[in-house]
């Protein structure tokens, strides 16, 4: 088996390559030299358990990643596979809409509120999409789902409304706060 310097060395490398970052500004972030970072790396020593966890809260991944031989991010499914599975998911929700929204057409005909399946399938969509980002692909990503998740309930909301001859455009004033909150949020760092 390999030795465990070494594959620490060649994960916290990997990773730290993977987030474009020096190992001056990973030294930085843990406040600790980049010599002590290039010998971590180099597999001349090891970091303490705790700046091991430090690190793998850092990049928000498990300790395992870090100490197991498959490396960073290896994941049983294939990044791939986890994109086309994705796609499925969400295709089969809309797959849903459809039925329901054909089912419930034949049985309900005087009723004509069935158009909005669709309308509330994308917010449906956007919270899957952002669960199995978060998961599986890249959490970078997340605030543009997020922002795209608020919007389209927003829009489906007003659109509702506009159903029963409500008119609430006052609504998208919640858009703009929320949207506020988020850009912040995306500016923040651990």
């Amino acid at each position: 088996m390999e030795d465990i310097k070494n594959i620490v060395a060649k994960n916290i490398s990997k990773i730290r390559l993977q987030h474009h970052l020096t190992q001056m500004e990973l030294a930085k972030k843990l406040n600790y030299s980049d010599k002590a970072v290039s010998k971590w790396e180099r597999g001349e020593s090891l970091p303490d358990i705790s700046v091991l966890l430090e690190i793998a809260d850092l990049f928000r991944i498990s300790l395992d990643d870090l100490v197991r031989p498959e490396g960073v991010g290896k994941s049983k499914l294939p990044k791939y596979n986890r994109s086309v599975l994705i796609c499925i998911i969400e295709a089969s929700v809309w797959f849903l809409s459809v039925i329901a929204f054909v089912v419930t057409g034949l049985v309900l005909k005087k009723l004509t509120f069935q158009w909005m399946y669709f309308l509330f399938t994308l917010p449906v969509v956007l919270v899957l999409r952002l669960i199995f980002n978060s998961l599986w692909l890249n959490p970078r990503h997340n605030y543009w789902i997020i922002s795209a998740l608020m919007w389209s309930i927003l829009i489906s909301v007003q659109i509702s409304l506009w159903y029963f001859h409500i008119f609430v455009p006052v609504i998208y004033l919640l858009g703009i706060a929320g949207q506020i909150l988020i850009i912040l949020t995306a500016f923040l760092k651990k």
